[in-house]
């Protein structure tokens, strides 16, 4: 029992020095990088130079081939979009099967067939690998590309163009793919009305029969599948696939700006700035600074830990997040920085975005910092080699950038072994902090001026084209402009007798009707609107007895006084025939293009701050834009005479709340009708 104590007692001593020798205020020192071993796709090529990589997993019994056809960027120019309804043309049918055949039978055997301009994908049960094989070559040789499916996916994308044109980040990606590329470069063209309307069947026929080539095209099938099975069912299915000569072609390298400089585009209604600091770069996977370019933004913007992220969110509360990326692609690849801040900090945001990568490129990066990232990237990518897939697009790549053998196998050990001095020469080679572009898209009339402390600033449509130069008639007042619109529509003393109104009108949602209605009772100081649909009301507003109320979902809530002030500035059908009796103040705010049409506008404000934004069209005088950050703009047309007034007929909504716009045609309109207690409540 003594000697029991005794070796107790030792113990405790023993463990109580380890522990004392024990540092646990630093993080463990790190090890070598584990040598990767990752099982190397098998591979083969048949006759008509289709390349095959095989990549045998048993653990589910499941198979899936990817077919990648590796082509040059195309320049489509007045057809742009055309390739994006490549793959699902393809998916339209084919001489052997309806579009809806197909579907059916892929949804039978619960497997999955897709296609686009540049790929195939087909993934099925083990059992059912022999029908879905069949069903991929069926569409990969014999498509019959129907005009009723072009007509369809046109009108489709015409809806999501429309919609994208009032989406900031929409409109930031087109412009500052416009602004490194330029038109005439594959990469920074975009599709527009025009050239969505001029792609035909012929243009989808004569591109699947210049770039569905073998001899271009690598298949990865991952799954349930040895190599000589594999063989056999490649040549079965792929076999008599005809090579043919494809096209290449050369671009010129975009270059960096000389200078920096912002492009804005002015998007009044925003809240928020969508911020983009971006140049061009070359790089590629496999390049001699691509794994360490990798540690370089991780470091930057990679992460919740990052510099930009640390800096624009933590430190200064300006986003919920800033983040950075560098690219790799074979052509042309970008160094980029964004967030989207508060309107009244965007001149602050861009002033911190500049500071961060000057600062890494002047001063470096810390050891703590190298470490981080390292682990960081080491841990995605071991999470990574999780999947099958991943090995399977390891082949695609070390053939397609003419990698080492043995590139993915060292990639940690290279990633472990780079120092504090190589990530500053990368960034050093890469990044030239006077050359960037800020890719801008916000209020104009807020931001325009604070923005121009980092260099030019240029203005640019929605659509990533250089603005339209309109100059204002130099005599041109908010008063001028109110009394212009009040004459167009039938004159001051027209609208004036106009005391009440009610208007009806439907529009559709995805395929849902909906009623939109409102009531004007100007004399008695009251107001309604409804959004009903299957005849249910959905939302409410009202104001009554000076105050004001909404209800959602038979939900009542009391308006804010802001709220309030608001909803009043809307409760006139014509709010520029009483801005004077109601004390509300105009501001004139320049000639804005709208959607084409050069317009004033026009800001009308309570003494409390409400805001009323509406744009009237320089030659008709008529208004044609109504304009609300919460509830999105409001578009007019369709003007029609009714008691001697000129009102639109049709508005068109576009609303962050709605997926796309939301086209309303009035239905019923009455005006100088009793108002009954029961219209409004």
């Amino acid at each position: 029992m003594k000697k029991l104590a005794i070796s107790f007692v030792m113990l405790l001593f023993v463990t109580f020095g380890l522990m004392a020798q024990v540092d646990r205020s630093k993080f463990p020192a790190a090890g070598p990088a584990p040598e990767i071993k990752i099982k190397d796709a098998e591979t083969f090529t048949l006759a008509n130079g289709l390349k095959v990589f095989v990549v045998n997993n048993t653990k589910l019994p499941r198979v899936s081939f990817t077919l990648v056809l590796e082509r040059d960027p195309i320049l489509e120019k007045d057809k742009a979009g055309m390739s994006g309804f490549v793959g699902e043309m393809m998916m339209g049918g084919t001489k052997n099967r309806t579009k809806d055949q197909l579907d059916q039978e892929i949804d039978f055997i619960g497997a999955s067939l897709s296609a686009s301009s540049t790929s195939m994908f087909a993934s099925s049960l083990k059992k059912h690998q022999g029908k879905i094989l069949e069903l991929m070559a069926d569409v990969l040789y014999n498509p019959v590309f129907p005009q009723e499916e072009l007509d369809k996916l046109k009108k489709q994308a015409l809806t999501g163009l429309a919609q994208s044109k009032d989406n900031p980040n929409a409109i930031s990606g087109r412009l500052s793919r416009a602004v490194l590329y330029g038109p005439n470069h594959p990469y920074g063209e975009s599709q527009s009305e025009a050239t969505i309307n001029n792609i035909t069947v012929d243009d989808v026929k004569k591109y699947y029969q210049t770039y569905f080539k073998p001899n271009i095209a690598y298949l990865a099938i991952v799954g349930d599948m040895t190599k000589a099975e594999a063989e056999k069912v490649v040549n079965q299915y792929f076999g008599k696939w005809e090579k043919g000569n494809v096209p290449t072609f050369t671009y010129p390298m975009p270059e960096r700006a000389a200078k920096q400089a912002v492009a804005l585009v002015d998007r009044s209604s925003s809240v928020q700035s969508v911020i983009n600091v971006t140049q061009p770069v070359q790089m590629k996977i496999g390049d001699a600074d691509y794994i360490s370019s990798r540690v370089l933004n991780q470091i930057l913007g990679g992460g919740s830990a990052s510099r930009l992220f640390m800096n624009l969110r933590e430190d200064k509360g300006y986003t919920y997040g800033a983040y950075s990326s560098i690219g790799a692609d074979k052509l042309v690849a970008t160094i980029s920085a964004s967030a989207s801040v508060r309107t009244e900090v965007t001149d602050s945001a861009v002033y911190e975005f500049i500071y961060e990568i000057r600062n890494l490129v002047d001063k470096g990066v810390t050891e703590d910092e190298l470490q981080k990232a390292k682990a960081e990237l080491a841990g995605s990518f071991g999470r990574s080699l999780e999947s099958p897939a991943t090995v399977a697009n390891f082949a695609l790549n070390m053939e397609r950038y003419k990698l080492p053998k043995d590139y993915y196998a060292t990639y940690l050990q290279k990633l472990n072994a780079l120092t504090v001095d190589e990530i500053n020469a990368t960034a050093k080679r890469l990044i030239d902090p006077d050359k960037f572009i800020i890719t801008t898209v916000g209020n104009g009339s807020e931001i325009k001026e604070k923005l121009a402390q980092f260099g030019e600033v240029i203005e640019y449509d929605n659509m990533g084209q250089p603005a339209k130069q309109l100059v204002a008639d130099a005599d041109m007042t908010a008063e001028k402009v109110i009394e212009n619109y009040l004459k167009a529509i039938g004159g001051k003393e027209k609208v004036s007798q106009i005391k009440t109104a009610k208007i009806s009108m439907d529009a559709s949602v995805m395929g849902t009707a909906l009623n939109i209605s409102f009531v004007y009772d100007q004399e008695n100081k009251r107001y309604a609107q409804k959004q009903s649909v299957g005849g249910n009301v959905l939302i409410k507003t009202k104001i009554e007895n000076g105050k004001g109320a909404l209800t959602m979902q038979g939900q009542n809530q009391e308006m804010q006084p802001a709220q309030y002030e608001e909803a009043v500035l809307n409760s006139f059908l014509f709010p520029e025939a009483i801005y004077q009796n109601m004390g509300y103040s105009l501001t004139f705010d320049g000639l804005k293009d709208v959607d084409g049409t050069p317009a004033y506008k026009v800001i009308i404000a309570s003494a409390s701050g409400a805001k009323l934004t509406n744009y009237y069209a320089q030659e008709s005088g008529l208004k044609v834009k109504y304009e609300n950050p919460a509830s999105g703009d409001t578009f007019y047309s369709d003007y029609q005479e009714k008691e001697g007034v000129l009102l639109p007929m049709t508005w068109t909504i576009k609303s962050p709340m709605i997926p796309v716009p939301l086209e309303a045609k009035v239905t019923k309109m009455e005006l100088n009708v009793p108002i009954a207690d029961s219209d409004i409540n």
